[in-house]
């Protein structure tokens, strides 16, 4: 873990049986973290595991719009996808999201910027169609994964300033 990581640590919390709250602070202003989650040329540079290769990063930015990122290791592609439902520059975003290879409900997360003395509070806030279907994914190493992606997006941040 870096310095950086132990200074703002990623959490995870589980609130109530469905919910699923990611939060960490960026030393970056919102509008540029905001930028950095809204942009494919951002995204591609600092989304999912080191490990893996991101082999798609498509996203049409408006409420309706698609989204789906996806990583490979040469032979499986982890493809994660779904729709922009509201858009609040550069406070909040909310949209769906379906793991393409494990298709079902999709989760719905809420996603807040929040600055203050020009570091941000980005918090996600996913509803899950079930306790279990939550519980299966956290079993599955997400939360790994979340943290090493919010390192890469606060070493990206550096770099956009």
């Amino acid at each position: 873990m870096t310095a950086k990581a132990r200074e703002h640590p990623t959490t995870l919390t589980t609130p109530s049986d469905r919910e699923l709250v990611i939060t960490r602070v960026f030393d970056a202003p919102r509008s540029l973290v905001f930028e950095a989650w809204t942009k494919p040329e951002h995204v591609r540079r600092w989304y999912g595991l080191r490990s893996l290769t991101t082999t798609v990063c498509d996203i049409d930015f408006r409420p309706g719009g698609a989204w789906r990122w996806g990583q490979s290791d040469g032979s499986q592609e982890i493809v994660f996808s779904g729709v922009y439902q509201e858009i609040v520059p550069p406070e909040r975003i909310v949209y769906t999201e379906i793991f393409e290879q494990m298709p079902g409900p999709a989760v719905v997360t809420t996603l807040t910027f929040d600055e203050e003395d020009g570091r941000t509070t980005l918090t996600s806030t996913s509803v899950w169609p079930s306790r279990e279907i939550r519980d299966q994914a956290m079993a599955m190493g997400m939360e790994e994964g979340v943290v090493e992606t919010y390192e890469r997006l606060e070493e990206h941040l550096r770099t956009m300033g």
